[in-house]
């Protein structure tokens, strides 16, 4: 009778030590998976917008994360000019309406400096198809 319970405490000690080792297994599968799903894409497009935030420069057309739309006027080191359009002021003058954000508050560049912005006009598509 003693030779039976001492060969199911053993029997169940080895099992332990395979469901420990499986359960390690399965949290790094887990972290794996995770960390490539998610960790790391979420990475890379941190890494590319911190890089359009360095090179932003004069003239390009941005988007803030507020919506606003304008051509950056003046870079500095944490903050942005940005031109949104002109405000009549007084007698039918206008003047430039120029806003600072700061840096991290932009979120796209819709066209560098220089370029036009991209459209979807018919003119365009029927340039592109052959004749």
């Amino acid at each position: 009778m003693f030779d039976l319970i001492s060969t199911a405490h053993a029997q169940s000690g080895a099992s332990g030590t395979q469901a420990a080792i499986g359960n390690i297994i399965f949290m790094v599968l887990l972290f794996a998976i995770f960390y490539f799903l998610l960790i790391r894409p979420q990475q890379k497009q941190q890494k590319v917008h911190k890089e359009m935030l360095q090179n932003l420069q004069r003239g390009d057309s941005i988007m803030t994360g507020g919506g606003l739309l304008g051509k950056v006027h003046r870079v500095e080191d944490d903050t942005v000019m940005v031109e949104l359009g002109e405000v009549e002021v007084g007698d039918k003058s206008f003047r430039p309406l120029r806003v600072k954000v700061r840096r991290s508050t932009i979120s796209l560049v819709t066209a560098k400096a220089g370029t036009q912005p991209v459209s979807d006009s018919k003119e365009e598509k029927s340039e592109d198809k052959p004749k």
